[in-house]
């Protein structure tokens, strides 16, 4: 048996694609979707999505968990993770899908996307002549990651002001940031489209509630301002959005996520006239873009160097 063997878990997605991948980068090793036994030794890496509770807790050789995806609340979700190296996906691959979906969701909305849509349904010719230039909007992103600031710039790049607000103190050229809760209030009084890319973590849950849209004042434009969510769908508190929208509080809303996923057929979201739904697609982890970067870790820890992008435990991201 083949002693530096990879461990595969991916829940919801079809396996082979991304042993063919991760093969095609490191032929030397075996890929395997299940450790032989409670104690495999030859378990040296573990890839995950969802993995199943309790899969990774008993690999004595393991030597560091990669999660296939930016968020990595999934991977925590397993009360039982051995105490190795967690490392998140960051690739420019991913990077550029996340920026293209906050690009199209932003000038959606921006040139009034979803009325037009509306007045072709029901065939009415209406050129709206209130149409602001991008600099006269400001666009405020929460999370001021890798895909925060990606997107940021690539906002700037078309004219929008920028603001953002993280945790952490951050500095972005260009962008006017905010930090902790002595920000949060101003950052949510500073923008007319609010784009989310925060992380999942227990200060974060929920975080998109009702009283968080009171505090989003910006009413020019719009009338109300505009929420994005591209991030997690437990920041979001899916009923108070919808009262949001029908007080007048939100003018519009782009989903991504959500709090259960597949979104119930139920659910009034669908239908909501202020709404758009994308099933959880603005950036999709490739197996042909990510195989490459995921390997080049484990060869470059194989060597004895520093892993990257590793996730910090304490603060869940």
């Amino acid at each position: 048996m083949n002693d530096e063997r990879i461990l595969l878990s991916v829940t919801g997605w079809d396996p082979d694609i991304w042993v063919r991948e991760l093969n095609r980068h490191t032929p030397g090793r075996e890929i395997v979707l299940e450790p032989d036994g409670a104690d495999d030794p030859s378990i040296r890496y573990a890839v995950v999505w969802k993995q199943p509770e309790g899969l990774l807790s008993n690999l004595p050789r393991l030597k560091a968990i990669f999660s296939l995806g930016a968020g990595v609340d999934h991977v925590f979700k397993d009360t039982t993770l051995p105490d190795v190296p967690i490392a998140r996906i960051v690739s420019p691959d991913l990077t550029a899908r996340m920026s293209e979906y906050v690009v199209w969701r932003v000038l959606d909305h921006h040139r009034f996307g979803p009325l037009y849509r509306s007045q072709q349904d029901a065939r009415i010719w209406n050129e709206l002549r209130d149409q602001a230039s991008a600099d006269e909007v400001t666009v405020g992103i929460m999370g001021l990651g890798e895909l925060g600031r990606d997107s940021a710039n690539k906002l700037k790049a078309l004219g929008f002001e920028i603001t953002g607000w993280s945790r952490r103190p951050q500095r972005v050229e260009g962008v006017t940031c905010y930090t902790g809760q002595e920000g949060f209030g101003d950052f949510l009084a500073s923008a007319n489209i609010f784009v989310v890319l925060l992380p999942l973590t227990g200060e974060t849950r929920g975080i998109l509630n009702l009283d968080t849209i009171r505090r989003m004042t910006r009413r020019d434009h719009f009338g109300a301002p505009v929420l994005i969510n591209a991030g997690r769908g437990g920041l979001q508190v899916e009923t108070d959005i919808l009262t949001a929208l029908d007080e007048g509080l939100l003018s519009a809303v782009s989903l991504d996520v959500f709090e259960t996923e597949p979104l119930a057929e139920e659910s009034p979201l669908w239908a909501h006239a202020k709404v758009t739904i994308t099933p959880h697609a603005a950036a999709a982890s490739s197996p042909k873009k990510l195989a490459g970067p995921i390997v080049a870790q484990m060869k470059a820890c194989d060597r004895g160097e520093p892993l990257t992008n590793l996730v910090d435990k304490d603060a869940g991201y």
